[in-house]
């Protein structure tokens, strides 16, 4: 596996700091686990439900055994909340337990619970600098993101869910990406079936579940996004189950569709003249 590593907590070790390790916050039955197993020397997969926690130890005790996953049964919170915190189940989709409290028209759909909690950085400090770390934690996408960056943890890649456009400011302002795609929920069972994926310098393809977040990285199909292109998608295509990519270690495709557009509009004199000549036969074009 590929030992070329990045990504920094501060304190971490260089022999700790060479290894993938990839975050799972809010990994809910696992499906997310088996392909990040294949990116990375360590997966921590962080889940506040018990019940799927348990699922997660089944399916992959010979992972956990070997070493390379480490489950955290908990409720990923910021510094300063109390070692165990209220969290609501939903009674009929284990998708969507969360920690923020429900809306008053849907809480009775949830069962308030007492669970244990950890704090986000002391999750990382334990287990090393993340190479790619994976938000989905139902409302509080956030809260977390922002304590990330507060502690300059900016891993060569990251990603969280649209579900409101401060997750999209967070990660070009105060995580200073600047290439971004977008992942779509609802597609990806469909979209990434059979997909080729980059395992161990080689190519292999790979079937993503239909509930799970989809590939990351340059597994992701489509062109890096500058800031300017993503928030134009974001207008176009709404916020909601969609996952927004933001790397450090790809430049935005000069090429793209977006980045072409991002131009035409920074300089529309220019693109407007060039469109003239060019519909002009015979005229040379002027400097």
């Amino acid at each position: 596996m590929d030992t070329s590593r990045r990504g920094n907590t501060g304190g971490q070790s260089a022999a700790a700091s060479s290894r993938k390790v990839i975050y799972d916050f809010g990994a809910n039955n696992g499906d997310d686990i088996l392909y990040y197993l294949k990116k990375a020397d360590l997966v921590v997969a962080v889940e506040a439900n018990p019940a799927l926690c348990r699922q997660i130890e089944e399916k992959f005790s010979p992972a956990i055994r070997d070493g390379r996953l480490r489950v955290e049964n908990c409720v990923v919170v910021i510094e300063g909340e109390d070692p165990q915190v209220y969290f609501y189940l939903h009674k009929r989709r284990h998708v969507l337990g969360q920690f923020p409290p429900p809306d008053e028209s849907v809480i009775e759909d949830y069962d308030k619970v007492l669970l244990a909690s950890q704090p986000v950085m002391e999750i990382v400090r334990r287990h090393g600098a993340p190479y790619y770390i994976k938000i989905d934690i139902e409302g509080y996408d956030e809260v977390i993101l922002k304590e990330l960056f507060r502690h300059e943890v900016k891993p060569p890649f990251i990603s969280a869910e649209a579900s409101r456009i401060g997750v999209f400011a967070l990660l070009a302002g105060m995580g200073e990406y600047r290439a971004f795609k977008l992942v779509d929920g609802a597609t990806v069972g469909k979209k990434y079936r059979s997909h080729l994926i980059a395992v161990d310098g080689g190519r292999e393809t790979y079937s993503f579940p239909a509930h799970s977040a989809g590939p990351f990285g340059e597994d992701i199909a489509g062109e890096w996004m500058n800031a300017d292109g993503l928030f134009h998608a974001l207008a176009a295509q709404g916020l909601g189950w969609k996952d927004i990519h933001a790397t450090s270690t790809v430049a935005p495709d000069p090429g793209s569709r977006v980045e072409r557009k991002r131009q035409r509009w920074r300089h529309p004199g220019g693109w407007l003249r060039s469109k003239l000549r060019a519909g002009r036969p015979g005229e040379a074009p002027r400097g």
